[in-house]
């Protein structure tokens, strides 16, 4: 089977002729001199237009990276003067992880507690 599938493969149908159909010339199938020059040219504008982008994307990431070290430290991190710094996690829990006497408390699982029904 294996050398059947080969043969069907390497064996052309039909067979080659060195010579176009009648009827054809060379420029009908051939892109031509004017077809190089179109094709170089959508080339080169592409990798100008690439080059452009990169350089654009390059201009808004530093510029969101200054902004950042800028404006950064007041929108990031948590509150310092929220439940937190008192030694309660927004969770319920005190800094040793030992839940507090809460009421209306969510647990992790979704159910609101001892305190809330």
């Amino acid at each position: 089977m294996h050398h059947f599938l080969i043969a069907l493969a390497t064996t052309p149908s039909p067979s080659p002729t060195p010579s176009l159909r009648p009827g054809l010339s060379e420029d009908q199938v051939t892109p031509g001199t004017w077809g190089f020059v179109l094709t170089a040219f959508i080339v080169v504008l592409t990798t100008f237009l690439i080059v452009d982008m990169v350089r654009r994307i390059r201009r808004v990431r530093y510029r969101a990276q200054a902004e950042e070290a800028q404006f950064g430290p007041e929108t990031d991190g948590p509150d310092p003067e929220g439940p937190e710094a008192e030694g309660f996690a927004t969770d319920g829990t005190d800094a040793e992880g030992v839940v507090s006497g809460k009421q209306g408390v969510e647990d992790s699982d979704g159910d609101a507690g001892t305190g809330a029904r």
